[in-house]
């Protein structure tokens, strides 16, 4: 299994439709709060929307949900997979990426055999409170030694400027939530991100 180096992470389906016809190969959605009927009709319109646009959709959170609408890849948190059936996500067919932060984490999420395991936050970020320091490049290259052959994905404080550290350092993608959403001009800042990783494709 592959990623795309250039890893979208938006919390609405409209988000998908704006910026998925730019060239966005995978994007993550993640949506904290709703009912369960707006998110199993946000999960529908993003899985068509990444349809339409050759785009991998990864369903952040609600397994059951992404299972009922036949989604193929979900991303757990280590709250999450602790409430998880891996064994329905597995009989789904669904690819599954896990978080990480720590040591203790990491162990955990090896043993859950994850298609990918995602490592945060690498550089500050504003997206949430974080109980956790910054994890710097090296950690990056320590837990890819420790993950491979699954795939490492880097989140926190990303922008272009970082990528090919964040990439040079062992990560195979890199998850992009804020230097996005938060930009004035969200469009023109994913052109900026497809082009910088086209080299890692």
């Amino acid at each position: 299994m592959k990623l795309d180096p250039f890893y979208l992470i938006v919390d609405s389906a409209a988000c998908i439709e704006r910026l998925a016809p730019l060239g966005v190969r995978l994007v993550q959605l993640r949506i904290k709060a709703m009912d369960e009927a707006g998110l199993r009709a946000e999960i529908r319109k993003a899985k068509a929307l990444c349809a339409e646009h050759q785009c991998q959709l990864i369903v952040n959170d609600h397994w059951r949900l992404a299972i009922e609408e036949g989604c193929d890849f979900i991303h757990l948190g280590q709250e999450d997979l602790q409430t998880a059936d891996l064994s329905a996500i597995r009989a789904a067919g669904m690819r599954l990426g896990l978080s990480t932060h720590d040591h203790a984490e990491l162990e955990t999420a090896i043993a859950a055999k994850p298609h990918y395991i995602a490592l945060g936050p690498v550089y500050p970020t504003i997206l949430k409170k974080m109980k956790w320091a910054p994890q710097g490049l090296e950690r990056i290259g320590e837990w890819k030694r420790r993950v491979a052959p699954i795939l490492l994905v880097a989140i926190g404080g990303l922008n272009p400027d970082r990528l090919d550290g964040v990439l040079d350092a062992g990560a195979d993608s890199a998850a992009v939530v804020t230097d996005i959403t938060l930009n004035a001009d969200p469009e023109a800042r994913t052109r900026e991100w497809i082009a910088r990783t086209e080299r890692w494709r």
